[in-house]
């Protein structure tokens, strides 16, 4: 599947992120696998009584049989999947719900399309060392990305920019730190909504 067309490489409507000024109705826990997406986007959504969705099971099943197999995916494998993902976002954002959402978009373009231009979306990047990352890849269990596609995530991940409505944590610290950073820089305060 193509590109969504319609999608520029650097879209416009980007301006500087300030915490807080706008509530987002989504976030998106972001970094490479093994950052720890899934868990802190989980515990998040504790805290916030908010809806968490697991940005793998929106993957067409060629993608699981093919990052299993130990390739990884190109961007015309993942436009499909990301297009998922933005629909669910639009979907809950427009009936005024709330949802965290944990997938990797690891490239400025992947964070594009799942904005889709909106400014009510705001990505948490999970930042760690290679190191760091490898060993816990290496304890983990039951996942359908080998510890063998390390290297090509590094490899894919392009940094987010100021503009890009993101904070960064470090996940050098308890998931319940790095919870406790993401909602103090998001302002969000830790009532349910």
């Amino acid at each position: 599947m193509a590109r969504p067309s319609g999608w520029s490489t650097r879209p416009r409507f980007r301006r500087e992120f300030v915490a807080g000024v706008e509530a987002p109705c989504a976030l998106i826990v972001m970094g490479v696998s093994g950052s720890g997406k899934s868990t802190v986007a989980k515990a998040l959504g504790e805290r916030l009584g908010w809806r968490f969705e697991d940005g793998d099971s929106f993957h067409p099943a060629s993608n699981v049989e093919k990052m299993r197999a130990g390739h990884p995916l190109t961007d015309e494998d993942r436009w499909p999947w990301l297009n998922a993902i933005a629909d669910e976002i639009a979907r809950v954002c427009d009936k005024g719900e709330h949802v965290i959402i944990a997938c990797s978009a690891l490239k400025h373009t992947y964070r594009d399309v799942l904005l889709r231009g909106r400014d009510d979306v705001r990505f948490i990047f999970l930042r760690g060392t290679k190191e760091l990352i490898a060993a816990r890849l290496a304890q983990r269990k039951g996942h359908f990305m080998p510890p063998g596609l390390l290297t090509s995530q590094f490899n894919t991940l392009e940094p987010p920019e100021a503009g890009e409505h993101v904070i960064t944590v470090s996940i050098d610290e308890s998931v319940e730190a790095i919870v406790d950073g993401a909602v103090r820089q998001l302002k969000l305060g830790g009532a349910k909504r």
